[in-house]
């Protein structure tokens, strides 16, 4: 078995990448990131940031982010702290999943990672006090191209584990999706 295996889920281009943990009396071990390992599994990925996060209180979410055509970037994700419910959304308007979301719950010690491919919103929601996310980008971070997508909007009814709390200021007052809404292009 290779230190890691792709998973292909609903959403076109994304997987759930399971690692392969090693546990002894010291404790564990896992490769969270093998280049070789993707592009073997016909997924290469090239990281150009490496960035964490620690969010205090369970329930508080993060997102639903994303980059603008141009600058959207892939994502691979692994909570290395606690448990988060972990949500994409496909803003690709040529998929056959525009506008689908899915979730995974990601908990630190399961050997689980979700790779996403540009052309998503990303967000999740803790489901722990002090979780921590590791989130490896193949693009760098473009604060004049990024975008949200409201966490409450009914076009996409995602139904959050817990109630939704600590949205900061920037998350809060992302739009919900209208007819001007074009995705993101490729």
């Amino acid at each position: 078995m290779s230190e890691l295996t792709l998973q292909a889920l609903k959403l076109e281009g994304l997987f759930l990448i399971r690692q392969k943990v090693f546990c002894d009396d010291r404790g564990r071990f896992a490769r969270l990131f093998c280049q070789t390992s993707l592009t073997a599994q016909g997924r290469a990925f090239a990281i150009r940031q490496i960035n964490h996060s620690r969010t205090a209180e369970q329930g508080s979410v993060r997102g639903l982010h994303y980059q603008h055509a141009g600058f959207a970037e892939s994502k691979l994700i692994t909570c290395v702290r606690g448990a988060v419910w972990d949500v994409v959304v496909d803003l690709r308007p040529q998929s056959p999943t525009y506008l689908q979301w899915h979730a995974e719950e990601l908990r630190a010690d399961d050997g689980r990672s979700l790779l996403i491919p540009a052309g998503f919103a990303h967000g999740f929601q803790s489901l722990t006090d002090d979780s921590e996310v590791l989130y490896l980008t193949d693009a760098d971070y473009a604060p004049a191209h990024e975008a949200g997508l409201s966490v409450h909007d009914p076009a996409l009814a995602i139904p959050w584990p817990l109630p939704v709390k600590n949205l900061s200021a920037k998350d809060a007052s992302h739009p919900l999706l209208d007819d001007t809404f074009r995705g993101v292009e490729l």
